[in-house]
This record gives structure tokens, C-alpha cells and sequence, in this order.
């Protein structure tokens, strides 16, 4: 990933165009409030980012073990504009430079997405400027195409705190579902699990940690779904199974060194689902998208290292390339945001005024316009 300062011509660009290296691209503001990140990026349309701030809310959050909606929209409202502010300065731009302006619009808690897609269209209908609302789950869809030239289609595994779900990606607003999760998340269960062991918020680098110093094999946890056709997830009965093995120990709580045990036991458990599960859709994705050449891993939970090197053997198997964003683009931020907005742009797309933020907003319905 290149990380530039905006190169000084001695002259002004042309509004809503950026010259870099002798090229003309686009220039875009990428806003995130989705959850408990407040984040602001500028990215240009060859992959640059000329700027980025991002305010992490982990200490408000932590003594309630969880993200609290009020106190995360609180927080977007308080320290938005001047993060906006501080993007635009590094970046030596002003809103005049810019060729548009992109939003994460839904899914999220509707209370922070509000207060970023009503910051976006206050600049946009300032500035005149085109307003796109992204999809947050698009924008992590999109993010392995931020750090390197990943050619459609392309299979997805989309694995956050929210979601967990199997995808082939056809373009952009273009993606069918293969599998997904029936009931937790993978990385709701690794904040579950962190929780019930004490280990803080939030919980998935807290159980890799964790996991690091554990000894495989104490604990016989199960693997739900391993081995089933198709490419659904099931994590509840393996956050179950963790639940027992605490209350089996003795006091019915966790030593240190128990942890850590339970953690790499829990850890291995979830790489070795996901492994099969992502084995299945990678048949289907052969089969139907013979063209495709990329397994895929985005969201929070791939910056997982025992996850990623499963992934990684899975599309050796598959003689696929194995493509995923950078560990600071795997959790939520703006310049994702920011490049799937030009990538949609490039399209022609933009959204209304009028636009609603959506606390839900499967990638099936993606497509500009789609109804809520």
C-alpha cells in the first residue's frame, strides 16, 4: 500500500481532479462511522492514500465488554469534522479538490451512520459535489482491489464481528451468496469467548494472544457444520462448548495457562470450520466461475494470522491466488470506503440527497437504488 503526500505542482488542480505522476485521477473523501471507529481517508483513483485519521473508541466501549450504540454515535459526533478536517490538511487539499464524496450509508447502528451520511451530504451540497452512499460490507468486499489489482470474479470470504458469509464477487454490486453463517459470527464468538474468559474488549486479538501461548489439543471442542455440503457457518455450539469447558474446570473458572489452552483449542476449532467450509464454496466457485483466479479474505477476522494461513493452504489446494488487504484495512476504516466510492463512480453511480442510511443492508441489495 503506498501512503504519499499530495505532490506540489506549484498550481492548483482542476477541480475534482488530481495530478499524480503526469496522470489525471480521481480524488475521493471516504467517511466510516458505522460502528466504534471514526475514520476519514482520502484515496485517489491509482490506489494512492494521500491521507487518513482514525479515532478508535476501544476505551469507551471496554468496561461494557461490547460496542454501546448511544455512546458510539456520541462519539462520531463529537470528533467527526475535526478528523475531516485534519485528512484534508495533511492531505493539502481543500473540498474544491475533490471529485466526490463517499459515505458508509448502512449496515451498521444507525445512529453513527447517520451522523456520517449527514456530515457527507452537508459537503457534498456545499461543495457541489457527487454524494456516494456505500455499503460497509461492499467496502470490505472491495478492499483487497485498494492494495493490489485483484481481477473480477473473485471468491469472498467476508468474516467481521457481524457477518460471516461466502461470497463470489462478479464486479462491483455484483455478488451471489454462497454460504454464510446460521447463527453467531465468527468473530461475535471470539468476543464471547474473550468475554467469558476475561480476557477484554475486543476479543479477537485478545484470544490470539491468548491462543499464542496455549497447548493444542486439551480441550475437545466440536466443529460444527465441518464436513456438511454447501458453505454455511455455524459458530453457537462451539461458544457453547467453550462455556462447559469453563465450568467443568476447577471453581468453574480459567487459570491463566487454562485460557490459554481454551483459546488456542477455541482458535484452531474456528480455523479448521472455516477451512472446510471455505473448501465447499471454493468447488462450487470452480465449477460456476471457471474465469475466477482469487480466494478472497476481508472483514476484521482476517487479520487472524492462524486463519489466514488456512485460507492460504486452501487456495493452494485450489491453485487460486490468495488475496487479502493489509491488517490495517481489515477493520473497519475510511479509505475503504473511500475506494469502493471510486470504484462506483468509475461506473457512473452516485446516490441522492435523498439517500436513508440503512441499519441493514445485505450485498445482494448493493446496487444503487436497491429498495430498503
Amino acid at each position: 500500500m503506498k501512503h504519499l503526500a499530495a505532490p506540489s505542482l506549484g498550481m492548483a488542480p482542476a477541480r475534482g481532479i488530481h495530478y499524480l505522476r503526469g496522470m489525471r485521477v480521481p480524488v475521493i473523501l471516504g467517511i466510516e462511522t458505522s460502528c466504534d471507529e471514526t475514520a476519514a481517508a482520502i484515496v485517489t483513483g491509482d490506489r494512492t492514500v494521500l491521507a487518513e485519521r482514525l479515532l478508535s473508541q476501544l476505551g469507551e466501549h471496554a468496561p461494557y465488554g461490547g460496542v454501546v450504540p448511544e455512546i458510539a454515535a456520541r462519539a462520531h459526533l463529537q470528533h467527526l469534522d475535526r478528523l475531516i478536517a485534519e485528512t484534508m490538511a495533511a492531505a493539502k487539499l481543500e473540498f474544491r479538490d475533490l471529485t466526490a464524496i463517499a459515505a458508509t450509508g448502512g449496515p451498521g447502528l444507525i445512529g453513527g451512520v447517520m451522523v456520517g451520511v449527514m456530515t457527507a451530504k452537508a459537503i457534498a451540497a456545499v461543495h457541489k459535489l457527487p454524494f456516494l452512499a456505500v455499503n460497509h460490507l461492499e467496502g470490505h468486499a472491495l478492499s483487497p482491489r485498494l492494495a493490489g489489482d485483484v481481477p473480477f470474479p473473485y471468491l469472498l470470504l467476508l468474516v467481521s464481528g457481524g457477518h460471516c458469509q461466502l461470497l463470489a464477487v462478479e464486479g462491483v454490486g455484483r455478488y451471489v451468496r454462497l454460504g454464510g453463517t446460521v447463527d453467531d459470527a465468527a468473530g461475535e464468538a471470539f468476543d464471547k469467548v474473550a468475554k467469558m474468559l476475561g480476557l477484554g474488549y475486543p476479543g479477537g486479538p485478545a484470544v490470539e494472544r491468548a491462543a499464542s501461548r496455549g497447548v493444542p489439543g486439551r480441550f475437545r471442542l466440536p466443529r460444527p457444520m465441518k464436513g456438511r455440503a454447501g458453505a454455511d457457518f455455524s459458530f453457537a455450539g462451539l461458544k457453547t462448548a467453550v462455556r462447559q469447558a469453563i465450568a467443568a474446570l476447577p471453581g468453574g473458572r480459567a487459570a491463566p495457562q487454562d485460557a490459554a489452552d481454551l483459546c488456542r483449542d477455541f482458535q484452531d476449532a474456528v480455523a479448521d470450520i472455516v477451512g472446510d467450509r471455505v473448501r465447499h464454496a471454493l468447488a462450487r466457485f470452480r465449477r460456476e466461475w471457471p474465469d475466477g483466479r482469487t480466494l478472497v479474505v476481508a472483514g476484521g477476522v482476517a487479520a487472524n494470522a492462524a486463519l489466514r494461513t488456512v485460507l492460504d493452504g486452501a487456495a493452494r489446494e485450489a491453485s487460486l491466488a490468495f488475496a487479502a488487504p493489509p491488517l490495517r484495512y481489515c477493520t473497519d476504516n475510511a479509505a475503504m470506503i473511500a475506494w469502493a466510492g471510486i470504484e462506483r463512480l468509475a461506473l457512473g453511480q452516485r446516490d441522492g440527497l435523498d439517500f436513508a442510511p440503512r441499519p441493514r443492508w445485505p450485498l445482494a441489495e448493493a446496487l444503487p437504488g436497491a429498495a430498503a
